[in-house]
């Protein structure tokens, strides 16, 4: 950038900047920011848990069964996105899946889904169009209001045979907790002929109406009649509705590769009973199956099924934290780098324009206005990278934008705003694209925090950049650094520009990983384009890009332990009885 940075002072936008004229006009600016994106205070989540079953599944290939899986699609802003899959049930026309969808209810808001079956060969785990079987449309308001909503499978507008799709909502609330359950069974009846059988276990939930609703489903020991099946978690909710004395009806199958899987036996418990294997203990059943028993003069059992462990996690949700005291730290950085042309020009992305926000200030005030009601102070440290800065015009990546480093803490979102504008006159946009100094510098700040080992501040770094980054080296290894920190970093990327490169930070589609191959401990990026939102609804882009942080705000406190500060009402009258 080769134009002196004083000359911004006398031309273009900068001249009103010192001005009360100018200073009403960044306030106009901010309110028409605000008012353009429809701001308003983010309501109270509450979780649902949808659980799915399809009947007369049609295959392609005649001559055998599809291996189907759900795929559930969430519409935004006129496209659709994958939100979560269920497992891969083999060889069946009429699967009940046992993964949970578990989603955000907004009362205020249609939430379009789409439910889409699809074939999936064990060789292949993509896509094609091939594979798609079916699919239906609804929205999340409907599937509540009915609790249970079936409907005929579509395929390209008309139906696809006689396949259908049943979706049971169920509030996930007043009792998050998780059981950690580690089943085993011994001497199993053996149900093949040339090997021996290949037992699964499926734990049913007998409901008040008496039907039955499958909570999980173990996986297959090949060839063993005394299998330990692994580990499993499930939420106190869906195991027995907060109920420990509902009945449980658990079934042990033989696998069999056509769908038809044997019986072995069956057996009843409660959440009552299986927490005797709370302390060291073990609770066992006999597997019976009632034909033997009723035609089998000495028949005693089919097997005996052990539960080795039974352990009870308490699940802290994000209003926990919040309400407990958790504080949101949220940190903007700001991209100056010269490809996002000359703020003085019209078509650069730094135009100030007297009463349209440019896509920087509509992203900053769309994210920020949500986060700052989580931050009691309401200060806020804003940086920009890429520029040559005052008095000496050194390339900087991490300035602050109010020329105090030794507080870069603006005043409210608005106070942001305002240090933005004025900023601009001085500086000199240059390059690279640098963000890893940035993180690193947030990074630093949290990896204090952790000292404290208390629920007390959680940061969200924000960076709204034009461009794709230069040292994605470096940046890599800060993400997988500030991944075992409380840290949430999300990049929104303004203009036009290819992002293809910024997506693998984003690590939705993959592990991220460091150059020297160190995995990220959680997944804590958020990238999205502006140009999604442009046209969208009202906060659409808050929405998107803060949808993840309450859970990584809960993954990361519920990973190391950490309860939250102090125990509210709220929270004790959610504890689960012992």
């Amino acid at each position: 950038m080769d134009t002196p940075a004083e000359e911004w002072h006398a031309t273009g936008t900068g001249g009103t900047f010192g001005t009360e004229q100018g200073m009403k006009k960044m306030s106009n600016i901010y309110e028409s920011a605000a008012n353009t994106l429809g701001i308003f205070n983010s309501p109270c989540l509450t979780k649902v848990e949808l659980r799915v079953a399809c009947k007369g599944i049609s295959d392609r290939d005649a001559l055998s069964k599809p291996d189907p899986c759900v795929i559930l699609k969430m519409q935004s802003h006129g496209q659709w996105f994958e939100v979560d899959r269920t497992e891969v049930i083999r060889t069946c026309i009429n699967p009940v899946f046992s993964k949970l969808f578990t989603v955000d209810f907004y009362f205020e808001e249609v939430q379009r889904l789409r439910f889409e079956v699809h074939d999936i060969s064990s060789n292949h785990n993509g896509l094609k169009e091939a594979d798609f079987l079916g699919g239906m449309e609804c929205t999340l308001g409907q599937i509540v209001s009915q609790r249970k909503l079936s409907k005929s499978l579509l395929k390209h507008g008309n139906t696809a045979g006689k396949s259908s799709i049943t979706v049971i909502a169920e509030e996930l609330s007043g009792n998050d907790d998780y059981v950690e359950l580690s089943f085993s069974a011994r001497k199993l009846d053996d149900k093949d002929f040339f090997s021996k059988s290949d037992p699964f276990l499926e734990i049913f939930r007998v409901n008040d109406d008496a039907t039955q609703q499958l909570v999980h489903r173990t996986e297959v020991v090949m060839n063993n009649l005394n299998p330990a099946w692994k580990t499993f978690k499930v939420s106190v909710n869906s195991l027995c509705s907060g109920d420990q004395d509902r009945r449980l009806k658990c079934i042990v199958w033989d696998w069999d590769s056509n769908g038809k899987h044997d019986f072995i036996g069956e057996f009843s418990s409660t959440f009552k009973e299986m927490r005797g294997a709370m302390e060291g203990r073990q609770v066992q059943w006999e597997c019976i199956n009632p034909k033997y028993k009723a035609k089998k003069k000495n028949y005693k059992n089919s097997g005996i099924v052990i539960l080795n462990q039974c352990k009870i996690h308490k699940m802290h949700s994000f209003l926990d934290y919040i309400m407990g005291g958790c504080q949101i730290q949220f940190t903007v950085a700001i991209d100056f780098t010269a490809s996002n042309g000359d703020p003085r020009n019209s078509c650069s992305l730094h135009y100030i324009h007297p009463y349209q926000p440019n896509e920087y200030l509509k992203a900053l005030v769309a994210v920020g206005e949500i986060c700052q009601d989580y931050d009691s102070d309401k200060m806020f440290p804003a940086f920009g990278f890429g520029a040559r800065i005052p008095p000496e015009y050194k390339v900087s990546h991490d300035f602050a934008i109010n020329f105090n480093e030794d507080n870069p803490e603006c005043a409210g979102i608005q106070g942001v705003v305002e240090a933005y504008q004025s900023c601009l006159p001085k500086l000199q946009l240059y390059g690279p694209t640098n963000i890893a100094p940035i993180i690193q510098k947030v990074a630093k700040s949290a990896s204090e925090e952790t000292n404290t080992k208390e629920a007390s501040q959680y940061f969200i770094l924000l960076i709204l950049t034009d461009g794709v980054i230069t040292d994605m080296a470096d940046t890599r290894e800060a993400i997988v650094h500030a991944s075992h920190l409380p840290m949430s970093v999300i990049i929104v990327g303004v203009g036009n520009a290819d992002f293809s490169d910024m997506q693998m930070l984003d690590g939705d589609d993959g592990i991220l990983r460091s150059p020297k191959g160190e995995p990220v401990l959680r997944d804590i990026v958020q990238f999205v384009p502006f140009r999604n939102f442009k046209h969208a609804s009202p906060a659409a882009l808050a929405k998107s890009v803060l949808a993840e942080v309450p859970n990584q705000v809960v993954d990361y406190y519920n990973g190391k332990g950490i309860k939250p500060k102090c125990m509210s009402e709220y929270e004790s009258s959610r504890t689960l009885a012992p």
